[in-house]
């Protein structure tokens, strides 16, 4: 099949290079030059596992193009997905100004019967929105279709090529046939194409991220009182999650969760139940726990220090929102960053693949020193805080960070370390919803 794809953001990028790499002519649209002569040359603006070799081999192939020309990319294909951005306004409400332009465009250059496919997440009722708005460009038949995507960052190249489920929503047959056949190379072994009405496709990716979210606050909420109580959130979680009913996923606790997903899709289901007249009450309380586990690591360690952070120089390990990608949007090291510099504190910070995005966001911060490893971070500070749980975290040589560091102080946001163990090499360990331990006594002195 011919396919376009607006938009080459996250979304788009994949969903163009992994529909290119099943045999589909596929051309992706972007209205920045510079970016779209950057891609056509195999530089990928993003950090995503696979992704790049992909890529590069359908380009070279000829099965993978960019262009600014949108006319021409919807004139030659037969299906144009919708892949571009949705950032929220300051009340959460989703911004369609590019979806709605994207429509205007799609609309003037049609020129034959078209399937018009939203890949974007957006708000329920966008289907329509957009019929409308490309009515109003072109008397040409057309049929749309909601196909949200439900890609991890870190493993979208896998999600995308071996998916769990693709959803599909729309009430044309032509569409669902047209559909089925473009995704029928991902779906082999058997995991379901879900055909359905197109508000339902366009609320179960709005249900998906809400859910996990959800799950994300719970357990958040769950670690602080165990701390509390004296008990041990990882005990606890092994204990739910051995239940078929609960699983075993999305009950790490940490300090928060970012991205581009879940803060944006919690925000704006939370919105749109308020413009509906049906709260969603739960999300609300899900929103306010994750803002407030992203403070977390910042007050244990202003707690340790006695509110005196004036002067001390604290590591940061990790600063992408969460392992295997560069996006530094809503991350939590953001949040934990702006209250230790407010205190008075100075940052050294390491991350293994986000520090270039990283430094372009706090180039401002005089007080944020970036270093080359994880173990240059630690040269003659106060206290090490692991925030992001990168694998090349787990076991690093805990021996020479603690003659690195002037006090081994180590506040583990993501639990990657036993506490047992931290407390017999020496350091004064806090994690989340587990007890904290000193130094032992023989090291300690």
């Amino acid at each position: 099949m011919n396919l376009a794809v607006i938009g080459t953001g996250y979304v788009g990028l994949v969903a163009g290079a992994c529909f290119a790499e099943s045999g589909n002519h596929v051309t992706c649209v972007d209205v920045d030059e510079s970016k779209v002569f950057r891609l056509n040359q195999g530089d990928i603006p993003i950090y995503e596992p696979n992704l790049e070799p992909i890529v590069k081999r359908n380009v070279r192939e000829g099965r993978l193009s960019f262009t600014t020309d949108i006319e021409s990319a919807v004139v030659s294909s037969s299906i144009v997905f919708l892949a571009v951005g949705t950032p929220p306004k300051a009340n959460g409400e989703a911004d369609l100004s590019q979806v709605e332009a994207a429509a205007r465009s799609i609309g003037k250059a049609m020129n034959g019967f078209k399937l018009v496919v939203i890949k974007s997440t957006v708000p329920i009722g966008t289907s329509d929105l957009v019929r409308e708005t490309i009515k109003g460009e072109t008397a040409q038949p057309f049929e749309m279709v909601a196909n949200p995507e439900f890609l991890k960052e870190g493993a979208a190249v896998d999600d995308f090529l071996k998916p769990d489920r693709v959803i599909v929503g729309t009430t044309s047959e032509r569409a669902r046939e047209m559909m089925g056949d473009l995704y029928a190379p991902f779906v082999r072994t058997g995991n379901p194409i879900y055909f359905m009405d197109v508000r339902s496709a366009e609320l179960t990716k709005y249900a998906a991220n809400a859910m996990l979210a959800l799950r994300i606050s719970f357990m958040n909420e769950l670690a602080r009182l165990a701390e509390v109580l004296g008990a041990d959130i990882g005990e606890v979680r092994r204990g739910i999650g051995s239940d078929q009913r609960i699983g075993k996923q999305f009950l790490f606790p940490g300090v928060g969760y970012g991205g581009s997903c879940f803060p944006k899709d919690v925000k704006a289901l939370i919105n749109t139940g308020l413009q509906h007249g049906s709260p969603v009450s739960i999300l609300e309380a899900v929103d306010n726990v994750n803002n407030a586990q992203k403070e977390i690591l910042f007050h244990k360690i202003n707690r340790h220090f006695d509110g005196n952070l004036a002067g001390k120089t604290i590591a940061i390990w990790g600063l992408a929102f969460k392992p295997n990608t560069d996006d530094m949007r809503e991350a939590p090291s953001l949040t934990l960053i702006d209250a230790l510099l407010a205190a008075g504190a100075f940052v050294k910070a390491f991350d293994p693949v986000a520090q270039p995005a990283a430094q372009e966001l706090l180039k401002s911060k005089s007080n944020v020193t970036f270093v080359h490893t994880n173990y240059d971070a630690v040269v003659n500070v106060d206290a090490l805080a692991i925030v992001t749980e990168w694998a090349e975290f787990r076991q690093p040589d805990f021996t020479k960070i603690i003659n690195l560091m002037r006090t081994p102080v180590l506040f583990d946001g993501r639990n990657i370390y036993s506490p047992e163990k931290m407390h017999q090499l020496g350091f004064t360990y806090y994690s989340i919803g587990r007890p904290t331990l000193p130094r032992s006594d023989k090291l300690a002195g």
